[in-house]
C-alpha cells in the first residue's frame, strides 16, 4: 500500500483553467464518455466525474468509459470523493471536500502521483490546507447554483477574493480554482478576483454543443488570466 506524508508532498502541477465537472444528473440524458470528450476538444484542461446517486459498479463502468474516451489527450480524469471508484478505474486522482475522507487518508491510499484536491469553503479552511497533501483547492460556492442540493450560501466575488488572500498568504504555493454558479456572465470577475481558473458543471454539460460551450469559456478564462494575471 503507498504511503505519503503531507509535510513531504511536492504538489503536482495542474491546469486549472477549465475544470469540467461531468454529472449524469446535468448531462441531459446523453452519453457521458461522449460528453468528456466533446469538452475536451473544447479546452477543458482538468475533468472530474460526479455521481452523487450512482451505485459503485456503475460508477467504476462510468469511469472507466470516460477515461477511455478521453485518453491520450494530457487532461487528468479525477473522480469525486470515491477513492474506491478512482483506484478502480485508474483514474488520474480525486477530489474531496471538508465531509469527506480526509487529504492525508487520500494521499496514503492514492500515492504521491494522485492528484488530490480540496473544497475550500472559507478563510479558515483556506489557512488549514496549509497542512494538507493536496494539489489544489476549489474555492466555492462563489454564486447561486442549482446543480448541488445541498450548497452553502454563495459567497460572492468579495468572500472569493478574500479566501483566495488568505490562501496566498498561508499556502502561496496552492494553485486555486472556483465553483458554483460560474458561466460566460462572471467567469472574466472570478479570474479577476484573483482565481487561477474555473470549475463548471451546467455550462458546459447543459449547453447543445458542449464543445462550443468550453471553447467559450476557455477563451475567456485564457483572455483574462492575460488581463488581470492569477493573483498570487
Amino acid at each position: 500500500m503507498p504511503t505519503s506524508s503531507p509535510s513531504r508532498h511536492i504538489r503536482r502541477p495542474v491546469d486549472l483553467r477549465l475544470y469540467a465537472i461531468l454529472d449524469p444528473e446535468r448531462a441531459r440524458g446523453r452519453p457521458l464518455p461522449e460528453l468528456a470528450l466533446a469538452a475536451v476538444d473544447g479546452g477543458v484542461t482538468l475533468l472530474q466525474y460526479r455521481d452523487k446517486y450512482g451505485d459503485t459498479r456503475r460508477m467504476v463502468d462510468n469511469a472507466r468509459a470516460i477515461r477511455a474516451a478521453i485518453a491520450g489527450r494530457g487532461v487528468p480524469l479525477l473522480i469525486n470523493d470515491r477513492l474506491d471508484v478512482a483506484l478502480a478505474a485508474e483514474a488520474d486522482g480525486v477530489h474531496v471536500g471538508q465531509d469527506d475522507m480526509t487529504p492525508e487518508d487520500a494521499r496514503r491510499l492514492l500515492g504521491p502521483e494522485a492528484i488530490i484536491g480540496l473544497t475550500l469553503n472559507n478563510e479558515q479552511e483556506a489557512s488549514n490546507a496549509a497542512g494538507e497533501p493536496i494539489d489544489y483547492g476549489c474555492i466555492g460556492g462563489v454564486f447561486a447554483t442549482s446543480s448541488k442540493v445541498d450548497a452553502k450560501p454563495p459567497i460572492g466575488l468579495e468572500g472569493l477574493a478574500a479566501v483566495i488572500d488568505t490562501a496566498r498568504k498561508d499556502v502561496p504555493d496552492l494553485p486555486v480554482s472556483a465553483i458554483s454558479g460560474i458561466d460566460e456572465t462572471n467567469a472574466a470577475s472570478v479570474i479577476a478576483s484573483g482565481s487561477e481558473g474555473i470549475a463548471v458543471i451546467s455550462a458546459i454539460f447543459l449547453a447543445d454543443d458542449v464543445t462550443d460551450a468550453s471553447r467559450r469559456l476557455r477563451n475567456i478564462v485564457d483572455a483574462s488570466l492575460a488581463a488581470y494575471g492569477a493573483k498570487r
